[in-house]
C-alpha cells in the first residue's frame, strides 16, 4: 500500500516537472501545443469566472420563472402551450451539438488533419442553428396560441428565461463562424486554439443550462 503510494507520487512529481497534468478544468491541450498550453492556464480560468457569473444570471431567471409559475392570470398556462415533440427535438440537437464539439476539441489536441476539425465545427453550427430555428417556431405557435410576455406573470417569466439562453445560442453560432473563419485566415494558430478552448466551454454550458430549462420549465411544466 505504501510503495503505491510513493509510485503515485513519484509520477505526479514526474509529471510536473514534465507540466503533462491538468493545469486547467477542461480539456488540456498539452505540451505538444506548447504556448497555447501555457497561456490558456490563466485564459481559460478567466472564462471560467465569466461563466460563472453567467450562471448567476440564469439562476436569477430561473427563480424568477419559478415564482411567476402560476402565475397565468386567466391567460394560457404550460399545458396549452407547451408541445413535449418539438422540443425533445431541440434537446436532441443541443445534445449531438455537445458531443460534435467535444469531437472537434479532440481533433484539435491530437492534431488531426484540419479539415476534420473545420467538419465538425461545421456540424456544430448546422445544429446549432436548426436549434434556434425550431425554438422560434415554437415561439411562434405561443403567440399564434395567446401566448405573449404581456399576458401573465408565466409568460413574463417564461420569455426572460428560455429566450435568455436562445440569445447565447445565437451567439455561440456567430462565434463559431467567426472561428471558422480565423482557422481560415490565420491556421490554428495559439490565439485560435485558445478562442476554440474558450467556445467550446460556453457551448457545453449552454448544453447544461438547457438541460435545466428541459426539465424544469418543459417537463415539469407538463406534469
Amino acid at each position: 500500500m505504501i510503495s503505491e503510494l510513493f509510485k503515485r507520487l513519484e509520477f505526479y512529481l514526474d509529471a510536473r516537472q514534465n507540466k503533462e497534468i491538468f493545469i486547467y478544468p477542461g480539456l488540456n491541450l498539452g505540451v505538444e501545443h506548447s504556448d497555447a498550453h501555457t497561456q490558456a492556464e490563466a485564459t481559460v480560468f478567466g472564462f471560467w469566472v465569466f461563466l460563472m457569473s453567467d450562471a448567476i444570471i440564469f439562476g436569477m431567471a430561473f427563480a424568477t420563472y419559478a415564482t411567476l409559475l402560476h402565475g397565468t392570470a386567466d391567460s394560457p398556462g404550460p399545458r396549452e402551450l407547451y408541445h413535449l415533440g418539438p422540443i425533445f427535438i431541440e434537446t436532441l440537437l443541443l445534445l449531438t451539438s455537445s458531443f460534435t464539439f467535444g469531437m472537434a476539441s479532440i481533433a484539435m489536441k491530437y492534431k488531426h488533419p484540419t479539415s476534420r476539425l473545420v467538419g465538425w465545427l461545421l456540424i456544430t453550427l448546422v445544429l446549432g442553428v436548426v436549434f434556434l430555428g425550431m425554438e422560434l417556431n415554437d415561439f411562434r405557435a405561443m403567440f399564434a396560441a395567446g401566448g405573449l410576455p404581456t399576458q401573465s406573470g408565466f409568460l413574463s417569466g417564461f420569455f426572460g428565461l428560455v429566450p435568455l439562453h436562445g440569445l447565447h445560442v445565437m451567439a455561440g453560432c456567430i462565434w463559431l463562424v467567426c472561428m471558422l473563419g480565423q482557422i481560415a485566415v490565420h491556421g490554428l494558430d495559439s490565439e485560435t486554439k485558445l478562442g476554440l478552448l474558450r467556445l467550446a466551454l460556453f457551448w457545453h454550458f449552454l448544453d447544461i443550462v438547457w438541460i435545466f430549462i428541459f426539465s424544469v420549465v418543459y417537463l415539469a411544466g407538463l406534469a
